[in-house]
């Protein structure tokens, strides 16, 4: 199963995102859940550089993937902050999406401090 946790600070904005484990939804290169869950994550971090050229904070681990951590560094100014908000909000809408239908095989958790 693929866990997706997020960190909200007190104004709803996304601090940081660690998403682990396989969806396991089909054979190794067919499983569209996690090819679908890595697109939408990925392309989202890959965004924030290139639209708002911030340096990525992200870890990835391992040869066999199925863990990405990304955290939002903190010395944006207003402007690029609130891109990247937008940017990771939207992503973090395309997965919620994806878990409605796709419960089997991915959860979301959401940590507000």
């Amino acid at each position: 199963m693929i866990r997706i946790q997020f960190h909200h600070d007190q104004e709803e904005n996304i601090t940081m995102f660690t998403m682990s484990g396989h969806a396991e939804a089909g054979p190794h290169g067919q499983d569209i859940v996690c090819a679908g869950a890595s697109a939408v994550s990925i392309g989202a971090i890959n965004a924030v550089h290139a639209l708002c050229g911030v340096d990525l904070v992200v870890d990835l681990a391992g040869s066999e993937g199925g863990y990405l951590h990304y955290e939002v560094p903190e010395n944006l100014d207003t402007k690029t902050y609130d891109q990247v908000q937008l940017l990771l909000k939207g992503m973090e809408l395309s997965l919620h999406s994806m878990e409605q239908s796709y419960r089997s095989f991915m959860s979301i958790e959401t940590d507000r401090r």
